[in-house]
């Protein structure tokens, strides 16, 4: 189990995306793990082959316990042998190789293929080393579906069985929940997932529905009104226990951390009226927001002033291996999560936006991946959206810094001696004292000024 954050003791098992046997290569999603905050597909670090899982769906278990076991690529499997079995086979009568032997494809391939209806064996891959790819699974699907043609439509009315709802309405649903609607006598195909109609059903969707509210039979005359349950609804818990985390997270910081707070007002006239020009060239759904304009600045801001990209670990500032921006993305049923954006500082600003859309969009969808959130170097913070006009944030541990800007607002402002009206936003800088300095930390909001006053370079 993975830890994927300081706030971070242990996770529920959700899903398994491999079975023993697959191949695994470094980066393949594995597991789905639902944390405090959110369900986060877990990635594999290793190459090889499943040997075992370790852990049921459903399980909620501390960091740190193994999950599964995975061999390496061609060794033995650590079981307990068979006793020999002699068997006299001519050669020329020997079992021909298996096919799956010369087919190599990742578990999440492996699943598109499953949910397409496509034999993965008969797939040509065109991959590096013959690999089977999601294009290829997609190509195969199209042919298959050209070719079947449309299908006939039945003359009355079928009944799809309970058991297979999801799987004809292509339903996305975990183990767990399925196994607990059959315990429970719940038909799927019914069930409304809690977070929206694009999430799946999970177990406590599952538990909803089936003690969902009924119709009390009539009170005697006299008799007292049943009490209303005291028990809050799914949604309603899991949002209280998002708050707990953040809750505990937060006191922690203010605790341990010796906050220090910066702020410096920025003027955008000339980076807004550069996005504009830019803006005339793009394409409508890549065009920019002011919001990639200060996370562009703030990456290479950071570049220049190391000492605020980093960790407070065991006494001593650790630097960060790259400039992995965290941002802040809040959560449909309350609460926020900071995955990162990994070498932000690489990016260029459209680039940069078109991330920073992925990020959101997968962080609400529930897809967010384990290194995105584990390894974040720096926290950026954006509330202009809500008409707040600055922020002044708590750090994450066991970052040092964190960066918070308000709305842009069009207000009074003097240049070249002249008062005239520019677009202005407020930039915040909340920093840990043991690692830096009010100095550092007012380089680091100078350079985002800087740069922001000369948007060709960003």
């Amino acid at each position: 189990m993975p830890s994927l954050g300081a706030d971070m003791d242990e996770g529920t098992l959700l899903e398994w995306l491999v079975h023993p046997g697959d191949p695994v290569h470094r980066g393949d999603v594995v597991a789905v793990v639902d944390t405090s905050k959110a369900a986060i597909e877990v990635e594999c670090f290793e190459e090889g082959v499943v040997d075992d899982l370790l852990v049921e769906p459903g399980t909620r278990v501390p960091v740190g316990t193994p999950l599964a076991r995975i061999s390496p690529d061609g060794a033995v499997r650590a079981a307990v042998p068979a006793p020999p079995v002699t068997v006299s086979v001519p050669p020329a009568a020997a079992a021909p190789p298996r096919h799956d032997e010369h087919v190599t494809a990742s578990p999440l391939v492996r699943r598109l293929a499953a949910e397409a209806g496509v034999d993965v064996e008969t797939v040509h891959g065109t991959g590096r080393g013959g690999r089977v790819t999601r294009a290829d699974v997609q190509a195969a699907a199209a042919a298959a579906a050209r070719a079947s043609g449309p299908a006939p439509k039945p003359r009355r009315p079928v009944t799809t069985p309970p058991e297979r709802a999801e799987v004809t309405e292509r339903r996305r649903v975990t183990p767990y929940a399925r196994r607990l609607a059959v315990e429970l006598g719940v038909d799927l195909a019914t069930v409304v997932p809690l977070g929206g109609p694009d999430e799946p059903v999970r177990a406590a969707d599952g538990r909803a529905a089936a003690g969902g509210p009924s119709t009390p039979p009539a009170a005697a005359v006299g008799e007292p009104a049943p009490a209303p349950p005291t028990t809050p609804p799914p949604r309603a818990a899991a949002a209280a226990g998002i708050r707990d985390t953040l809750a505990r997270l937060m006191a922690r910081s203010k605790r341990e951390i010796p906050h220090y707070y910066l702020t410096q007002t920025v003027d955008l006239q000339a980076a807004l009226a550069w996005m504009a020009d830019r803006n005339r060239e793009l394409p409508v759904g890549e065009r920019l927001l002011p919001a990639a304009l200060l996370l562009r600045a703030t990456a290479l801001a950071v570049s220049d002033v190391p000492a605020l990209n980093g960790f407070w670990v065991d006494g001593a500032f650790v630097p960060g291996s790259g400039v992995h921006l965290g941002v802040a993305v809040s959560l449909r049923g309350g609460g926020l999560v900071a995955p990162a954006i990994h070498d932000a500082d690489r990016f260029g600003v459209v680039e940069l936006m078109a991330a920073l859309k992925d990020l959101a969009l997968r962080v609400r969808a529930g897809t967010l991946r384990g290194s995105e959130l584990s390894d974040p170097t720096i926290t950026v913070t954006n509330l202009g959206d809500q008409g707040v006009e600055s922020v002044h944030g708590v750090i994450h541990p066991p970052q040092v810094a964190l960066v918070g800007f308000g709305q842009v607002q069009r207000r009074p402002w003097a240049v070249d001696g002249l008062i005239g009206v520019r677009p202005l936003v407020v930039a915040t800088l909340a920093a840990d004292h043991r690692a830096t300095d009010g100095f550092t930390g007012a380089r680091l909001l100078d350079r985002i000024d800087r740069l922001l006053q000369r948007p060709e370079e960003l």
